[in-house]
């Protein structure tokens, strides 16, 4: 895995941005540790911020590198954890379990995010000027918190869940949405790509969706089969379109 993040940050920069820190914040009593980094010429605060959400992993390294990544280019990054600190499951059941309960209760997990986010504003990140992003499960909690309502500047799903729960739906998305997908994803299949395209229409919701050719279910994640070089790299420069044009900020370069 390494060889390949080394490989993409070449890809994306000449330079080496430092490391970020572990952030802990409480939500319903529980304790849950993100990963917060803002580049240094930015420390006031004025670097629009990208909230990040990790997949049914939780948040592991491959959240850090990609939050570390934006940084370089210029984007404070404040990747949130929604199972708590130290829960961080390698068996498939075990994040099937931790997925599922969130999945169960919407209500617990807007208030993880929700808690997530002010723990972003306590570090002196500009959440007034701020885009969500998830991968896998955390795409599928973006979607959920535009739903929620939360008053940010865009929402970014890769390759995550498209379902809307029977009593959800988007009539109170405050932002566009934008959704990358692979057209060779068995997990969440082209059926829910389209259902989820109807239902944004027929929202009114502003919004854009991508499929990529040949890219299967987590087609970003550098260093596993899966992963799809052309999609990742294609969806990380749209991302970059996206991120620039919702917060004002610099196109990657």
């Amino acid at each position: 895995m390494k060889a390949n993040v080394i490989i993409l940050f070449s890809l994306l920069s000449n330079a080496v941005v430092a490391a970020g820190e572990a952030v802990t914040y409480q939500s319903d009593g529980v304790t849950y540790e993100g990963y917060y980094n803002s580049p240094a010429r930015e420390a006031s605060g004025e670097a629009p911020l990208v909230l990040m959400i990790h997949d049914w992993d939780g948040l592991t390294e491959y959240e850090q590198t990609r939050a570390d990544m934006l940084t370089e280019e210029g984007y404070a990054v404040f990747a949130m954890d929604l199972f708590g600190k130290g829960v961080r499951p390698t068996r498939p059941e075990d994040r099937k379990q931790h997925t599922g309960e969130l999945y169960a209760d919407r209500k617990k997990m807007r208030s993880i995010m929700q808690a997530a986010i002010k723990a972003a504003a306590a570090q002196g990140a500009k959440t007034d000027n701020a885009v969500a992003m998830g991968y896998c499960f955390g795409g599928a909690a973006v979607l959920e918190l535009a739903r929620s309502g939360v008053d940010l500047k865009g929402f970014v799903s890769f390759h995550g869940g498209l379902a809307t729960p029977s009593d959800q739906n988007y009539d109170k998305v405050k932002a566009p949405l934008l959704i990358l997908h692979g057209t060779a994803d068995t997990a969440i299949p082209m059926s829910e790509f389209a259902g989820l395209a109807v239902e944004l229409e027929n929202a009114g919701a502003e919004h854009e969706m991508i499929t990529y050719g040949g890219a299967p279910h987590a087609f970003t994640v550098f260093g596993t089969e899966r992963y799809k070089k052309d999609a990742d790299m294609k969806s990380w420069r749209r991302l970059g379109e996206f991120l620039s044009t919702q917060t004002g900020f610099i196109p990657f370069e």
